[in-house]
């Protein structure tokens, strides 16, 4: 390599990103509570840094150091300075702008409304949820310098900022700047002076870093001596009888960017077939983007400690709240991050650690009722998207899976339960979906189910109405929409014990036969419900149909089904119903009254009527009539 120590080209400044300018303003005027956070971050990246050049170095051998990978930690307190090394990968001048003038990570937005609205350390856990790492300097720093070579590269560059809108970027002699690798030199606030006391500094890192697996060393003063702190020992290689509770929170949180504590510790070693070790750990708060549609999983894979990825289906996508690592022993260190995607181990590894996954949490069901509950709080909308998505382990999540229903109060059901409580004769598990659990309790769809003592699932979350709809079954007991086809309940006898009377007088049949004709074409069908005890009229789908909320979410993406039209179903024992079909040959009342039916029943629904102003008009007449 060349050694460029000629004259080098003048520093170019340039604008942050919007959303990186916004960030930084909020990062160094909002009041945090948790400011040691920037210790982490830096010394993250100098870890990735430092694994990365290790995975690279094993396809291009001009890459290897003989140097052991490595982060050093310097204190210059007289300075007031901080600086983290690493002999890393190092970065490029595109590299520098790329990571740090840009965000492209998902979940930035909401975080940065999140950091807007905080006041006096409400939100202790917002950089930790969203690891907006390099950034989180700014909170103690005035001003930030980074000086960086990328490994097999003869040239090196500077960033600097002082992170109120722009930065500079230039090239620099090469003696000037690590081998390889780079180095992070914070000028301090005058309030963050501690971050150059040894004790303080030492502290955080052992909380915060004490399992990267790179050796990290502090040194008291830019001429002191360098004392090791940790060696970078894999906490996953060694026997869980040897890890305590505490090393393996603290790695936990190194891994997982989070302040809170693990739900759920999973640390075993595979052997046999395929040989591979997993640490894994299931959250106890939900991260603010997962939902989001650009989120993955990350877990990160390992090859004999050497790490791979992030990036790799390591676990399905609706464990995407796990964290943590799998490290193989079968997996050769040369194959590419492509081919791992699709190598039959990978694929082995998916399966025997999803299976173990499932079972863990389904003993956790069984031993904590109340710890498993939590999860399910927390993650049970995301788990449930593999009833969906994973025919293979549909029975087993069904299992993993609990409601509220309307019999369970604020208590979290299982379909086991549900199962074990089936009235007589109920031959099905019966569901309704929408947005809101009040809303669901209270509409008519459920009257006749409460009346005959049924229990009924209130689903709410956006999933439930794609994986209920899916053809599933429980222990032999289909899945069944209460806004949907006939409720068929004839069989099942009420609560108050009285016989219910189904048959509709010949008037009502007469007035059904007349609605049907007064709305045309704004319903499929017109019959007398099953499942009204008290109110006059409700929609549901028709038997061939589907589920009324998954109509509305198809249709809030432009994919309602053609020709979907509710079928109007009227309570042929209400009042109302009765004295409608008792007015003979007053059409334009009937007419009026079918209408207000169909409006009627739109309103519980939650939805409006199609024509507000021919509903007033018509709701005008009606009152005028009977007032008159």
């Amino acid at each position: 390599m060349t050694d460029t120590t000629t004259t080098t080209p003048a520093p170019e400044t340039r604008v942050f990103e919007a959303d990186v300018a916004r960030l930084l303003h909020l990062m160094v005027h909002a009041v945090y509570s948790d400011r040691d956070v920037f210790v982490r971050e830096l010394i993250a990246n100098a870890a990735d840094a430092c694994e990365k050049l290790r995975y690279d170095s094993l396809a291009d051998a001009s890459l290897a150091s003989d140097a052991a990978p490595s982060i050093t930690v310097t204190l210059d307190a007289a300075a007031r300075r901080l600086t983290v090394s690493d002999n890393g990968i190092g970065m490029t001048e595109a590299d520098l702008i790329e990571a740090l003038g840009t965000i492209a990570r998902s979940g930035t937005r909401a975080f940065m409304d999140k950091l807007a609205a905080a006041r006096d350390g409400e939100s202790p856990q917002l950089i930790g949820q969203f690891g907006v790492g390099f950034y989180s300097a700014f909170m103690v720093a005035d001003s930030v310098e980074v000086t960086t070579r990328r490994a097999g590269t003869d040239l090196a560059h500077r960033w600097t900022s002082d992170g109120l809108g722009t930065y500079q970027i230039e090239q620099v002699p090469t003696d000037e700047a690590p081998p390889h690798g780079t180095r992070v030199v914070l000028q301090l606030k005058d309030d963050a002076t501690s971050y150059t006391e040894r004790h303080t500094i030492e502290r955080i890192i052992r909380a915060q870093s004490g399992h990267v697996p790179v050796p990290i060393s502090v040194r008291e003063a830019p001429d002191g001596e360098t004392h090791e702190l940790t060696d970078g020992s894999a906490l996953w290689t060694r026997p869980k009888s040897a890890i305590t509770a505490e090393q393996y929170t603290d790695f936990y949180r190194s891994v997982a960017g989070q302040f809170d504590s693990p739900a759920l510790t999973l640390h075993y070693r595979a052997e046999g077939k395929h040989e591979y070790t997993v640490l894994l750990f299931v959250p106890e708060t939900r991260p603010f983007d997962l939902f989001d549609p650009d989120r993955a999983g990350r877990i990160k894979l390992y090859v004999r400690r050497v790490f791979i990825t992030d990036e790799a289906d390591v676990l399905p996508r609706y464990l995407r709240f796990v964290r943590g690592l799998v490290d193989s022993a079968d997996l050769p260190l040369n194959m590419s991050r492509e081919m791992i995607q699709t190598s039959p181990l990978l694929a082995a590894i998916n399966k025997g650690v999803t299976n173990r996954v499932l079972g863990e949490l389904d003993k956790l069901a069984t031993s904590d009722a109340d710890k498993y509950a939590a999860f399910w709080e927390a993650f049970g909308a995301v788990l449930k998207e593999g009833i969906y998505e994973d025919f293979g382990r549909r029975e087993t999540l069904l299992g993993l899976a609990r409601f509220r229903t309307t019999s369970g109060g604020d208590a979290w059901r299982s379909l086991k339960d549900y199962v074990a409580d089936l009235r007589e004769n109920q031959t099905a598990i019966y569901y309704a979906t929408g947005t809101d659990r009040d809303r669901l309790a209270s509409s008519p769809q459920i009257e006749g189910f409460r009346a005959r003592g049924i229990e009924v699932l209130l689903l709410t979350d956006p999933v439930d109405s794609f994986w209920a709809a899916s053809g599933v079954d429980f222990d032999g007991k289909p899945l069944k929409s209460v806004t949907q086809g006939q409720a068929d309940l004839g069989l099942i006898a009420p609560l108050d014990g009285a016989t219910p009377d189904s048959a509709a007088a010949p008037e009502a049949d007469t007035f059904v036969a007349f609605v049907k004709t007064a709305l045309g074409d704004a319903v499929s069908d017109v019959r007398v419900s099953e499942r009204l005890t008290t109110s006059a009229a409700c929609l549901v789908a028709s038997d061939q149909g589907i589920d009324r909320q998954l109509e509305r979410l198809l249709a809030a993406n432009g994919q309602t089904p053609r020709g979907a039209k509710p079928v109007l179903e009227l309570n042929a024992h209400h009042d109302l119903v009765t004295r409608l079909a008792a007015l003979g040959d007053d059409d334009a009342l009937k007419t009026d009254g079918a209408h207000l039916l169909l409006d009627e029943a739109r309103i519980a629904d939650g939805e409006l009527p199609a024509d507000t102003r021919a509903f007033a008009e018509r709701l005008g007449r009606v009152m005028a009539k009977a007032l008159g």
